[in-house]
């Protein structure tokens, strides 16, 4: 079976997630309209779990920006609505029954962001607010237990029944660019992929460190991307970064100059773009670099601002981190100033280097409220920019990005086609109908681009034993699916590895890019004349 890294990496971790969400109190950002327009009154729904009893639920809610507040049904900062009961359901997995409320807010202007928080109480008990337990870092938790072969032992007491999770939605007419869906996306390691014309591979052996490629390779590679049809490039993490993969920054607004820079980054920018290809920074909100001096200063001065722009805690590594990373300290994008911070950082490249959009890592770390600030911030801005996020979550969680985000990476698919052309344990027949019902499930307005592997999985053709037919089969069969592919570097000449990334770790799979007869030509042109040939059936299509 394949290994995805995430919060559902097992049958046992899938587990841990669903009964997390069928207990307590839980709002899971359950809203109709998804995305709300002017003029749409929201509708949110509630589940009580069976190990949960409630007499009465409430909503409080502002329009103006400011912390709604109340108790129990009682407003002191905004306005309130009720819920009311409206279904019974069993959830055998969770071994109770599961109650569905519902309350109606009323419809807002554009451009109004409406924050709420749910309470629930029982006659003689204290009020508990939504999400509660908090779901995410039940499952987080559990997955850190998992990679580091620990016992998965997880506490569904987690959470805060005081004051509770804020939730927010924007209200909006934003849309997703029309360039965006036609897209044909390379998604590069920038210090894997070329060192530039002249120079030599640092080295190639050590896979942890840095190999040398650079922006300016990148640059010196534009005919190869755009001979093979690329309209659009996903660099990896260019930020300045004590690491190769850049996930970890020291600072959101410094191009690291082990790629060349600044300048080598407008310079890769400015001749993109005189192409008609686009280029897409990759960016982490969740987490940065423990030398970041925000996180150093927070870590030093208990009573600094920034201290509340981290969550510290009385757990072993003493803050929360990513996957329990001691060097990938967690933002807390629920405090307004680091939120504000965080939604700037990715303002400045639209507009200070006109980039064209963001691939957002690991989406489901921060609540998707924070990706609507984000998301319109970034609208306002440069309202043609691309914003997308990693989100290894279940269909039914990717749904509640919807308004929030143009879309989200499909790894459902990416399961679907890796099944279908590479384990063969799925037939075709059973993968279209797979993908059409998966197809039925998301509106057309939110764009899932399409992968068949990247840089944390086994790269294609090492679970195809190397079978470049199965690789064909499954690129041309994902070029007739109507979101636009992503192709991992490499891929397009026969990149592989010998051992999996569960034997030897992810860098397996990251090799330096071979530019010498290693290449498969065939294979090569075999990606750019299918490239080709939807690139024409969609311009036929749009006459």
């Amino acid at each position: 079976m394949d290994f995805i890294f995430g919060t559902y990496a097992t049958d046992q971790l899938k587990l841990v997630h669903h009964r997390a969400n069928h207990l307590g109190i839980q709002h899971r950002y359950g809203l109709h309209p998804r995305d709300p327009r002017p003029g749409d009154a929201v509708t949110l729904s509630v589940w009580a779990g069976g190990d949960f009893s409630a007499d009465a639920i409430a909503c409080y809610y502002t329009t103006d920006g400011s912390e709604p507040r109340g108790s129990r049904g009682i407003v002191s900062q905004g306005k309130v609505e009720h819920f009311t009961p409206v279904e019974t359901v069993w959830d055998s997995l969770s071994w109770g029954y599961v109650v569905r409320w519902e309350a109606t807010l009323p419809a807002q202007g554009s451009g109004v962001f409406v924050r709420y928080r749910i309470g629930a109480w029982s006659s003689g008990e204290d009020e508990v607010f939504a999400d509660y337990p908090d779901v995410m870092r039940v499952s987080e938790n559990a997955s850190h237990a998992f990679f580091q072969n620990a016992a998965v032992e997880p506490n569904f007491s987690i959470g805060q029944k005081q004051p509770g999770t804020v939730f927010a939605y924007h209200v909006d007419e934003l849309l997703t660019p029309e360039w965006a869906r036609n897209a044909i996306i390379y998604h590069l390691l920038v210090d894997r992929f070329y060192p530039g014309d002249g120079k030599d591979w640092l080295q190639t052996h050590d896979l942890g460190g840095f190999c040398g490629g650079t922006l300016g390779g990148v640059q010196d590679k534009l005919s190869y991307l755009e001979d093979l049809g690329i309209t659009c490039i996903w660099l990896s993490p260019t930020f300045s970064s004590p690491t190769y993969h850049g996930y970890d920054t020291t600072d959101f607004r410094k191009t690291d100059a082990r790629y060349g820079g600044d300048a080598a980054l407008r310079s890769l920018i400015d001749a993109a773009h005189r192409r008609g290809m686009r280029v897409l920074l990759d960016m982490a909100c969740n987490h940065l670099s423990n030398q970041h001096p925000l996180f150093q200063q927070a870590l030093h001065d208990a009573a600094s601002r920034e201290r509340n722009y981290f969550t510290f805690d009385d757990s072993e590594l003493g803050y929360r981190a990513f996957f329990g990373v001691a060097s990938m300290p967690q933002v807390n994008l629920t405090d307004t100033a680091a939120r504000d911070w965080m939604v700037e950082n990715g303002r400045y490249w639209l507009r200070e280097f006109d980039i064209d959009g963001f691939r957002l890592d690991y989406a489901s770390g921060p609540s998707p409220d924070f990706w609507s600030y984000f998301n319109a911030g970034c609208k306002d801005q440069k309202p043609d920019c691309f914003c997308f996020g990693e989100i290894v979550e279940a269909p039914e969680v990717q749904q509640r990005y919807i308004g929030r985000l143009d879309g989200c990476l499909d790894f459902f698919a990416n399961e679907s086609l890796r099944k279908a052309f590479s384990w063969r344990t799925q037939s075709v027949n059973d993968l279209m109908r797979a993908i059409e019902r998966h197809r039925q499930f998301f509106p057309q307005t939110f764009v899932m681009p399409t992968f068949l592997d990247n840089h944390d999985m086994d790269r294609f053709l090492h679970i195809a034993q190397g079978d470049t037919a199965a690789l064909r089969e499954a690129f041309a069969f994902q070029l007739t699916l109507p979101n636009p592919p992503v192709i991992y570097y490499g891929t397009e000449i026969g990149l592989t590895h010998e051992k999996g990334t569960r034997e030897e770790g992810l860098e397996v799979g990251r090799v330096p890019m071979p530019w010498d007869d290693r290449q498969d030509s065939a294979l090569l042109s075999f990606f750019a004349e299918r490239i080709h040939a939807r690139s024409v059936q969609k311009e036929v299509a749009e006459v």
